[in-house]
């Protein structure tokens, strides 16, 4: 885990160089899971890429049909529309490394290894 929060915060210095980068949170409700996943988002964003982010959290039971434009089938979900590609990530968000890496805040890194 050292060596990826290391590596982790290294491409955050990177990332803090670039545009901001757009987050999209797709709930249900204000579940605990819902809840959850917007505190460790939160707390990701602040730690490695402080002031160059903007969470946009969308919540389908309000809004059923933007579902369908990021394809979500599931929630919680987090979508990273920029930095380009986008990116997908499912769940509470609560194991960092592996959104880490699914944001692409550590490279050389693959989702398996974590």
């Amino acid at each position: 885990m050292r060596t990826l929060v290391k590596a982790a915060k290294k491409n955050s210095a990177k990332a803090a160089n670039q545009e901001t980068w757009e987050l999209r949170l797709y709930v249900a409700g204000q579940t605990a899971k819902s809840v959850t996943a917007f505190a460790n988002l939160k707390k990701i964003c602040e730690e490695y890429i402080l002031g160059k982010y903007r969470i946009e959290v969308i919540d389908l039971l309000k809004n059923p049909a933007l579902a369908k434009g990021d394809h979500i089938f599931a929630t919680p979900t987090l979508v990273r529309k920029l930095p380009v590609p986008i990116r997908k990530i499912l769940g509470d968000l609560s194991n960092t490394e592996r959104v880490l890496v699914g944001l692409d805040l550590v490279r050389g890194v693959k989702p398996h290894e974590t």
